[in-house]
């Protein structure tokens, strides 16, 4: 196979140009967790060899194929492993409990399950029917659960399946519920495609060399791990982030290329020794997932070696911006513009198109967006948005602005918007006035249930090291800074807030614990 004129055409052979590497580059670095190393020649061979026992065990054409553990090399080779098969990837989230597991699992309908021993242990003591899928340990044997290593067919065994159509699944993402069973996001391989090779041309090549540092789980994570696998360079896993080990291996390593969300750049940029680490092989640094202050992202500009890209969008699709932050140091409030092939508008409540510069819900549409929820087809319908020619958009789920330049500003979500007194409050606005205030090290805003007012702003506040906070005081000049409808009721300490795996603030948990009395 020529790699490269597979990686021009439209739509392509992804198992198979994972196959390509493995003969072209047999010898070069394609894994890495920091304990196991894996060549891409291997990496084919396990491959195959994953596929080829899928099959004999009867996985069927499209069927999902559900992980579950920390992240690490055999994690990846699963992941590889169920799209070479003709399967659907399915990564389960780990932090959600064993209940929401089960129906994960159970949803996705998969006869396999990959998981380590820690995941393992933990479902089967908490007693939830996990069906009759197959055990298969990512990690060493355990009862009952043959190692991925000695279950997998015979060396020299390859798959016998034909290439995958654009339509067929390539994995479900199961987006981060609070109750119940999360949504499972399906995307085709024409979106993945898309997605990992279309865009990337001119920024990955087999000389990448990645740090990923959030789960495999995470479309976050996949946005850079897929593109660094098709073009052939070396992925670098953490299971789990910390500041002295990613700058230690970045620097190692030679890193050219990375995702991190928000809150772990902060943490980086935070660390007495980073300065002190060369990082100057780092070609582009990613964010996405949360959100990413003008500020932080001048300081990682000044600071932190090789270009700096937010990424805006959603699991689901819908459009995706970008702003390339080393080429537009005067848009760092927003989150850049739609990428080419993707279009948004910016509507009000009776779905009128608004012009640039209103502020309103955002709607896009995309090569890239996903088939649908999973077995959940009015989940599905409720974020569609047709235009009046009848195309179709998904709501994005924020609050935008999109400037006459086409840069979009967020302005907050739309299910955290607080109406208080017929009004319109977004709470990004109010933590805004908090994060000037000094002594305040983090902030969040949530609605909370007023008689008076139907809803009411309140805050929780993070005292800086060192500081204590007089939240009366605080109120006050808070209050003073903000108009009339939009004052905070009351200010609550508290350590550190909720958050996400991804670096999401948890305002769920946060309303649940006014409900509890705070």
């Amino acid at each position: 196979m020529d790699i490269r004129a597979e990686l021009e055409q439209e739509f392509g052979n992804w198992p198979g140009i994972i196959a390509a590497w493995g003969q072209q580059r047999p010898d070069a670095s394609a894994l890495d967790d920091g304990t196991s190393q894996i060549a891409w020649a291997e990496l084919s061979s396990r491959v195959d060899r994953i596929a080829a026992q899928l099959l004999a065990d009867g996985l069927q054409r499209g069927q999902a194929v559900a992980i579950l553990g920390t992240t690490s090399v055999a994690y990846a080779l699963a992941y590889l492993g169920a799209i070479r098969a003709g399967g659907c990837a399915a990564p389960l989230t780990t932090s959600a409990t064993p209940r929401q597991l089960a129906n994960m699992l159970a949803d996705s309908g998969a006869i396999h399950l990959f998981i380590d021993r820690e995941k393992r242990a933990e479902l089967i003591a908490s007693g939830v029917d996990l069906g009759s899928a197959r055990h298969i340990m990512l990690d060493a044997a355990d009862a009952d659960a043959p190692a991925m290593d000695g279950w997998m067919a015979a060396p020299g065994t390859a798959p016998d399946i034909a290439p995958p159509e654009p339509g067929d699944p390539f994995n479900i993402i199961y987006s981060s519920g609070t109750t119940g069973t999360p949504k499972g996001i399906v995307h085709s391989h024409a979106m993945r495609w898309r997605q990992s090779v279309a865009g990337f041309q001119s920024i990955y090549s087999e000389n990448a060399r990645s740090i990923l540092s959030t789960p495999l789980y995470s479309n976050t994570t996949l946005a850079v791990f897929l593109p660094t696998m098709v073009h052939g360079g070396l992925a670098r896993l953490m299971g789990k982030f910390d500041v002295g080990q990613w700058l230690k291996a970045a620097e190692a390593m030679r890193a050219t290329h990375t995702m991190l969300v928000p809150v772990q750049y902060q943490r980086l940029l935070s660390d007495p020794a980073f300065d002190a680490h060369d990082l100057s092989s780092m070609q582009i640094k990613f964010c996405t997932s949360a959100p990413f202050s003008a500020e932080l992202k001048a300081e990682a500009l000044r600071r932190f070696p090789g270009g700096l890209v937010e990424i805006y969008g959603m699991t689901e699709g819908g459009v995706v911006c970008m702003l390339q932050a080393h080429n537009f140091p005067d848009k760092l409030h927003t989150v850049g513009q739609p990428v080419k092939g993707h279009e948004l508008k910016v509507i009000d409540e009776n779905g009128n198109e608004l012009p640039p510069g209103s502020k309103g819900e955002m709607v896009g549409r995309s090569p890239t967006m996903m088939s649908g929820y999973k077995n959940q087809p009015e989940k599905t319908r409720e974020m569609e948005w047709r235009d009046a020619e009848g195309n179709l958009w998904f709501k994005m789920g924020d609050i935008g602005i999109m400037d006459e330049d086409g840069f979009v500003q967020i302005v907050g979500r739309a299910k955290d918007m607080i109406i208080s007194g017929g009004f319109n409050i977004y709470p990004k606005d109010l933590e805004e006035v908090l994060m000037q205030q000094p002594g305040v090290a983090d902030a969040a805003v949530v609605g909370m249930p007023s008689e008076r007012w139907g809803e009411t702003p309140v805050g929780f506040v993070v005292a800086a090291p060192g500081h204590t906070l007089d939240l009366g005081i605080l109120l006050s000049e808070v209050n003073a800074e903000l108009g009339k409808t939009q004052r905070l009721s009351a200010l609550y300490p508290i350590d550190e807030l909720p958050r996400s795996h991804i670096g999401k603030i948890l305002k769920t948990d946060l309303r649940a614990m006014l409900a509890e009395g705070v």
